[in-house]
């Protein structure tokens, strides 16, 4: 059976120099949204709760029930009609109509838009916002922004602290105003986290740089992260495939002398793309080819080793596909058994 093995060591190492850079290990928010990055919501959860860390980052309220017992702080990033409320739970606000849907004494984290275009209210509504939150009996816990660029060496990055900057100085005066508490404050990603050397937020939240990736440029290229996963499958039948023989849906790959190989059960069924035409790019770990298509539920190998390792870094997976590492990831499907390692 294809399985996720899951490096212990190394996860922790990554944890580790985030937390580092930081300033502490109780500033880091892990992002756990979409099951992990792939990894899996509840081995990642169980993995991050025993290095220390307090605060998570999921996509909706069904995944912070799954874990809401390993984390003092679960941020919640989407609104559901079936919001319930707990203690450790935080919402985030999108924009201004979910304020009404949310249950009483609520914890909420307002998201701000300063230049995504995507989620958040708009900054002038800042106030309105705040007091508007206050008047429906929620607990405003956090004020936070998303970098659109921070993997990028440009401008962006910096005018986007510079609105943020002026948010938390406005958000400030406004709950003194009312009388409240100030939330905290963050916008750093795994990229806006390591281009700051004086980090000064309350937290960060970390995703790709947990799980070992992070796109470089001159500011990062020297962070000693380690991919955590690797993916294996298992040999289902092995054969001789003679010269001149076709392998697989369309026969897009000939033999072209006699060759001993094994098909393997994963597919793309599985979450495994499809590398279609540049199918002869890939080689797996050890240096096996892929021969001709990947089926729905299994692949060809020039090889027959009882399991084999498809890859332990995604890196050049994602070349092949011209794609981001996230999608290679996050498009393993959560059936596939995890053990740690």
């Amino acid at each position: 059976m294809a399985k996720i093995l899951l490096n212990k060591s190394n996860f922790f190492h990554n944890l580790e120099l985030c937390s580092k850079q930081a300033g502490s290990k109780d500033k880091i928010a892990i992002v756990l949204k979409d099951n992990a990055y792939g990894h899996g919501l509840k081995e990642i959860s169980q993995l991050a709760n025993e290095f220390g860390i307090r605060k998570a980052v999921v996509q909706d309220v069904e995944e912070a029930n799954k874990i809401k017992n390993l984390f003092d702080e679960i941020l919640i990033l989407k609104v559901s009609q079936n919001m319930t409320y707990s203690h450790n739970f935080h919402i985030t606000v999108n924009d201004m109509c979910e304020i009404k849907q949310l249950p009483i004494n609520s914890n909420v984290h307002l998201k701000i838009d300063t230049g995504m275009h995507r989620n958040g209210i708009d900054p002038k509504e800042l106030e309105v916002a705040i007091y508007r939150i206050y008047s429906n009996n929620l607990n405003l816990t956090g004020i936070f922004t998303h970098h659109r660029s921070a993997d990028t060496l440009s401008s962006e990055f910096f005018w986007q602290k510079a609105i943020f900057k002026d948010i938390k100085l406005k958000a400030i005066s406004i709950c003194e105003q009312l009388n409240i508490d100030v939330p905290n404050f963050h916008s750093a990603n795994s990229n806006a986290l390591f281009r700051d050397n004086n980090f000064d937020e309350d937290l960060c939240r970390i995703g790709l740089a947990a799980y070992g990736y992070m796109y470089k440029f001159d500011l990062c290229k020297n962070i000693a992260l380690k991919p955590i996963l690797s993916l294996w499958t298992q040999k289902m039948s092995s054969r001789t495939l003679k010269n001149n023989q076709a392998i697989g849906y369309g026969g897009s790959y000939i033999a072209k002398e006699d060759m001993e190989i094994g098909t393997y059960d994963i597919g793309y069924g599985d979450g495994f793309l499809r590398v279609g035409e540049h199918h002869d790019k890939f080689i797996t770990k050890d240096g096996f080819k892929l021969l001709g298509r990947v089926s729905m539920d299994n692949l060809t190998l020039d090889c027959q080793d009882d399991e084999v390792c498809l890859f332990d870094d995604v890196k050049e997976l994602s070349k092949i596909h011209n794609t981001i590492y996230y999608e290679i990831l996050t498009s393993l499907k959560p059936s596939i058994p995890k053990e740690i390692v």
